[in-house]
């Protein structure tokens, strides 16, 4: 069988407008949270040392100020700070020259240092002789692997003719573990805060697309027939699209009815013509008259045909309109019941409620009437009609007959117009044909097979609405 050309999108769909949103605002906070995490991480680690320094600086200038040369040694007496008088305590001072190695030789130390010496930078005491006066701070090892923070100041005293240099140490743990804590906790409530602004985005992009949303629904009732125009109230943003939106579907109905009235003025101009010749002819006896008869006829079948696809074709445009299935079955099945009690036929349908087609009352009851009819009039007592969903938008109908069926070669030569299998029945042969193009303008598709019945099975899919 030949089905229509599946049409192509016209907009395609390139990433959802609300994940665009959100990550973007969640991209720009997370790295202003994490460029606000290294300021405020950076400035209390350089404040805390800071504070070291300053207190690194208070010992030198204190121990520098009390060191003097007697004869060949350097003597500095102890430094009032309790700290340097314990062992290992934590707080260290040192008085040291450079020795051969490039290292330290201690000339005067605190009694905290007991019999530990300062170990000097990496790069050795050099640095230190190079810019005297000026502080060189660096970290270090001390005496039970504490981690130290050490200032080293190169000096001359009088007397003394080779410069010495003034090494203040204290250990860092107890500031280092506070720049740990400072940055857990600052990390933490930055993470916290960037996951509360993630969400309120969230939020607030879901809130405030909520009309889009909202508008886009509309549109998909509309389309599936349950509205025929976009109500409610919108935001001034997008209230003119939802404007433009309701005279687009004013200009497609106005466009719809003006094809209807064309449509029927052509019905009205054709079929006077051809009744006055029907007339005429079946006036008059003899070979030209019953022609003229039977081509009229058949002018006028052809007629009606093509005034049919035309108006389908118009109506096929209307998306809005809604028909239930269940109410033509259940008309068409008592009416051809009585049309053909002569042949004790039984219409056994079945559908569920609220099932509906997409489209206009009249064209599903030209294609199932067609079909049923066709039914009736091949079957020999028994037809069965099943109609269910198919899908999103989509519904299927199924009608069988009992007769005796139809070969697999001869299915698509009974669709195409005029064509009669049977030249003894009545019927122009154009049923089916009429059938097949009401359901391709609805976008839909037939298909013909054998009966478990024994006769003929049609298989259609048609647009269906929601609801």
């Amino acid at each position: 069988m030949t089905t229509a050309p599946a049409m192509e999108p016209a907009v395609v769909a390139r990433g959802s407008l609300a994940g665009r949103l959100i990550w973007l605002a969640a991209t720009w906070s997370i790295l202003a949270l994490a460029l606000t995490g290294l300021v405020l991480t950076t400035a209390f680690r350089d404040t805390a040392n800071r504070r070291l320094e300053g207190l690194l600086q208070a010992t030198d200038i204190e121990v520098a100020a009390v060191t003097s040369v007697q004869g060949d040694y350097v003597v500095t007496p102890p430094v009032q700070d309790a700290r340097t008088l314990r062992a290992y305590s934590g707080k260290y001072w040192s008085v040291v020259e450079s020795n051969a190695e490039n290292g330290f030789e201690a000339l005067t130390r605190s009694q905290s240092l007991f019999d530990y010496g300062l170990p000097p930078p990496t790069s050795g005491a050099s640095m230190i002789l190079a810019a005297p006066g000026e502080p060189y701070v660096y970290d270090a090892i001390g005496p039970d692997d504490q981690p130290l923070r050490i200032m080293a100041v190169a000096r001359t005293l009088p007397n003394r003719e080779a410069p010495v240099i003034f090494l203040s140490a204290i250990d860092r743990s107890e500031v280092d573990q506070d720049i740990s804590n400072f940055a857990l906790l600052t990390w933490t409530a930055l993470a916290v805060l960037g996951v509360g602004l993630i969400a309120a985005v969230f939020i607030q992009v879901r809130v405030g697309l909520n009309p889009l949303y909202a508008l886009g629904t509309a549109v998909a009732d509309v389309r599936r027939g349950s509205l025929q125009r976009l109500s409610g109230t919108y935001p001034t943003e997008i209230a003119p699209l939802a404007e433009e939106l309701n005279a687009l579907l004013d200009h497609n109905q106005e466009v719809v009815e003006r094809q209807r009235t064309h449509v029927g003025n052509l019905a009205h101009a054709l079929k006077t013509p051809l009744a006055v010749m029907l007339a005429e002819a079946d006036g008059s006896k003899g070979k030209l008259a019953d022609t003229v008869r039977k081509q009229a006829a058949l002018m006028r079948a052809q007629v009606e045909h093509h005034l049919q696809r035309a108006r389908a074709a118009a109506r096929a445009q209307l998306t809005y309109e809604r028909t239930a299935v269940d109410e033509v079955l259940d008309e068409l099945a008592s009416l051809l019941e009585r049309a053909f009690q002569s042949k004790s036929i039984e219409i056994d349908w079945r559908s569920p409620e609220g099932l509906a087609f997409r489209g206009e009352r009249q064209d599903l009851q030209e294609i199932l009437g067609n079909l049923l009819e066709n039914a009736c009039k091949w079957g020999h007592a028994r037809i069965r009609v099943e109609a269910a969903p198919a899908g999103p938008g989509r519904l299927s109908l199924r009608v069988e007959d009992d007769g005796p069926g139809l070969p697999a070669d001869q299915h698509q030569a009974v669709l195409k117009r005029g064509t009669r299998l049977d030249e003894e029945a009545p019927g122009t042969g154009l049923g089916l044909s009429i059938v097949d193009d009401l359901v391709k303008s609805y976008g839909g598709r037939l298909e013909l097979g054998q009966s478990d019945l024994g006769g003929l099975r049609v298989d259609l899919e048609l647009p269906a609405t929601g609801g």
